[in-house]
């Protein structure tokens, strides 16, 4: 990246580019708060992940390849974790978004990366996908889809317009569904899984390593990348986890105005540009015991709950419908053989039980979509373009982004486009996104930050080596997408 922009650097070793932006305002570091209180602050990232690898993608390549491929997705897991950390490490210290350090040193950044949440997203992959599942407990035809679509877009935006901090009832409706989804895994681990699944995920990845270019050809470079970037939140999706631990007040994030409704909160214009703090002995230990209970929080809420509920769903399906093809690679009909099969071995209570659960993870990903693009977009537009507006605050502008998007998507559906279709093009998409960020945040965290809080050691290496997995990934699926255009194959 090529430096073309004033700085301002201090005593401290706060070194922050100002041309496109103010410079860093100092206060305090506020202290450290206790994790029990701070549970949740990776919740809505969780059930965001929860619908998309998870349930669908995850479980759908192991209809196709067996456990063996498990290995990727707790490396998708495991790389997510030290992405999310490094996102959480520029906010806790500035209170910006990583966004918006992008955009310190370029500013259409903030427009790059609010599209690549906004265009793979536009295609109502996890809307479509939930109303099937409702169909599969109503019995209403696919029909209806298209209506069950568009009820539910237009619930998700009545529900944040009137409520008065957007943040708070996101968390406690994601909360909820979490547990719902959590109780149904737990009993259907229990009744319904086999021992030899649960080891082969350990036996069968040696022959899931060698099979590996075999699969990428069988089920396709973008499902694969879609797969690995969405073993987790994936794509655009990583980058809100700056605006979820702002708007719960963790560390400078404290100080950044929060998302509220238009009609029943408090909105405040100001832009949400941030602030550095001394880097002195008291300072440090705050420091210390924000990134202490931050990466807590992320490994308990996000990595743990998260992987073993991707590896659980995995392992129901390979336990009850094994290795084949159900449906083309466009449907979601192995959801339902699924549930058949369950239904068979468990009881009918079980089959509409597994629905309800796969409409509530599906339900809670769409969700957390409309909320973090339009959190993305709003964030991008009044820092980077709208500092200055007394009307345009961040809060009209996310509702203005999500309304967008709930009727948008309402339209889309119309085409008639397979849910799982949709979900691939979101989830390589958010592939690409990925590659571009991962470089961006080392040099995000080594040129801003002052040395003690900067990225360095093992984490510096975890996160160039990802940033090196999705670039090849990225470049070959560019590659394949335009051979098969050319060839006639897409």
């Amino acid at each position: 990246m090529t430096e073309t922009v004033s700085s301002k650097a201090s005593a401290d070793g706060w070194n922050e580019p100002t041309k496109n932006l103010p410079p860093l305002e100092v206060r305090e570091l506020p202290e450290p708060v206790p994790l029990g209180k701070l549970i949740g602050a990776s919740v809505i990232l969780l059930a965001t992940a929860l619908g998309s690898g998870e349930l669908l993608i995850w479980p759908y390549i192991t209809t196709q390849a067996g456990v063996g491929l498990l290995w990727l997705a707790t490396l998708g897991f495991l790389s997510q974790y030290f992405l999310n950390m490094e996102i959480e490490r520029y906010t806790l210290a500035t209170g910006e978004t990583a966004v918006t350090g992008f955009s310190r040193f370029w500013k259409p950044w903030g427009i790059v990366f609010a599209l690549g949440a906004i265009l793979p997203n536009a295609f109502p992959g996890w809307a479509a996908s939930a109303a099937t599942a409702l169909t599969y407990i109503t019995g209403w035809g696919e029909s209806t889809i298209p209506w069950i679509v568009t009820v539910l877009l237009v619930s998700i935006g009545l529900a944040i317009t009137v409520s008065p901090v957007v943040y708070n009832t996101i968390e406690r409706v994601e909360m909820v569904l979490v547990v719902v989804i959590l109780a149904f895994l737990l009993l259907a681990i229990i009744v319904a899984t086999d021992l030899s699944a649960w080891t082969g995920i350990v036996t069968e990845a040696p022959q899931g390593i060698a099979n590996f270019p075999r699969y990428v050809n069988e089920i396709g470079i973008a499902t694969i990348l879609g797969a690995i970037a969405f073993a987790g939140a994936g794509g655009a999706n990583n980058l809100c986890q700056s605006n979820y631990i702002r708007d719960k007040g963790m560390g400078m994030g404290v100080h950044i105005p929060r998302i509220v409704s238009p009609i029943t909160g408090e909105e405040e214009a100001r832009p949400s540009t941030g602030y550095s703090f001394e880097v002195n002995e008291e300072n440090m230990r705050r420091w210390d015991g924000w990134w202490k209970v931050a990466n807590r929080e992320q490994l308990l809420t996000f990595v743990t709950i998260g992987l073993l509920t991707l590896i659980g769903l995995s392992v129901l399906v390979a336990s009850v419908l094994g290795e084949g093809t159900y449906g083309d690679p466009g449907s979601i009909e192995f959801i339902k053989e699924e549930a058949i099969a369950l239904g068979e071995q468990i009881g009918v209570w079980f089959e509409y039980f597994f629905y309800i659960a796969a409409f509530a993870i599906l339900f809670s990903t769409n969700i957390g979509i409309v909320d973090y693009v339009s959190r993305l977009t709003a964030d991008s537009l009044k820092t980077g373009y709208l500092a200055r507006s007394e009307f345009w605050s961040e809060s009209k502008l996310y509702f203005v982004a999500a309304w967008i998007i709930c009727i948008g998507g309402s339209i889309i559906i119309w085409s008639g486009i397979e849910p799982l279709f949709l979900l691939v093009i979101a989830s390589s998409g958010g592939g690409v996104v990925m590659f571009l960020y991962s470089g961006m945040l080392i040099w995000l965290n080594r040129r801003i930050l002052p040395d003690p809080i900067k990225i360095k050691g093992a984490r510096l290496i975890v996160v160039a080596i990802t940033f090196a997995v999705f670039a090849v990934l990225s470049t070959y699926l560019v590659y394949w997408y335009v051979n098969a255009a050319l060839t006639g194959q897409l």
